[in-house]
């Protein structure tokens, strides 16, 4: 019998996942990974900022304001999760230079310019995010773009290969930026 293994890009995506689960955002939960050479450096999740109430305690903001998904940041209670994997490598000391971030959403722009700065060289991420500059000024530095579909398929498809557009499809395929859900 054929023992069936998933990759190590689609084994490091799944554990992104399951770092999700710890998220305490109300609108979408997120989970961040990073890698180097086969090696988990540190991992984050989106919520409250340590030792502050978490959003079901106080509710959300944004949600309460009608803001959409991927504008007005500095509305959020919470950290991103790429945001808390760079911290959590910083607070205990491990570089990410070189490092791959597998993330269960594209990073927003000032995640994006978090990472940049850190040394990502890779994002490996599941789903789209709305605010669409943090992947592009990723590629923009250099870093490789892949996006890692659902577990019911697992190839991996380099952003290269989805034409000019990224690789989340054609902007006129997302509609106007006030029209997407949480």
């Amino acid at each position: 019998m054929e023992e069936r293994r998933p990759t190590w890009d689609n084994y490091f995506m799944q554990l992104a996942e399951l770092v999700s689960s710890r998220s305490t955002c109300l609108r979408r939960k997120v989970g961040a990974v990073i890698v180097r050479e086969k090696h988990i450096l540190s991992t984050g999740y989106n919520g409250a900022p340590r030792g502050l109430p978490h959003c079901r305690e106080t509710g959300c903001l944004r949600e309460e304001n009608n803001v959409p998904s991927g504008e007005r940041h500095e509305l959020c209670r919470a950290t991103h999760a790429e945001a808390n994997a760079l911290i959590q490598a910083a607070l205990h000391g491990v570089s990410t230079a070189g490092a791959t971030l597998y993330c269960t959403t594209a990073p927003c722009t000032i995640c994006a310019k978090m990472l940049i700065n850190a040394g990502i060289e890779r994002i490996v991420y599941r789903e789209g995010y709305p605010d669409r500059l943090g992947l592009e000024m990723s590629e923009q530095i250099g870093i490789r773009i892949e996006r890692c579909p659902a577990p019911d398929d697992q190839r991996l498809i380099p952003a290269d290969t989805m034409g000019s557009e990224g690789p989340w499809g054609s902007w006129s395929s997302w509609g106007s930026w006030g029209s997407w859900g949480s």
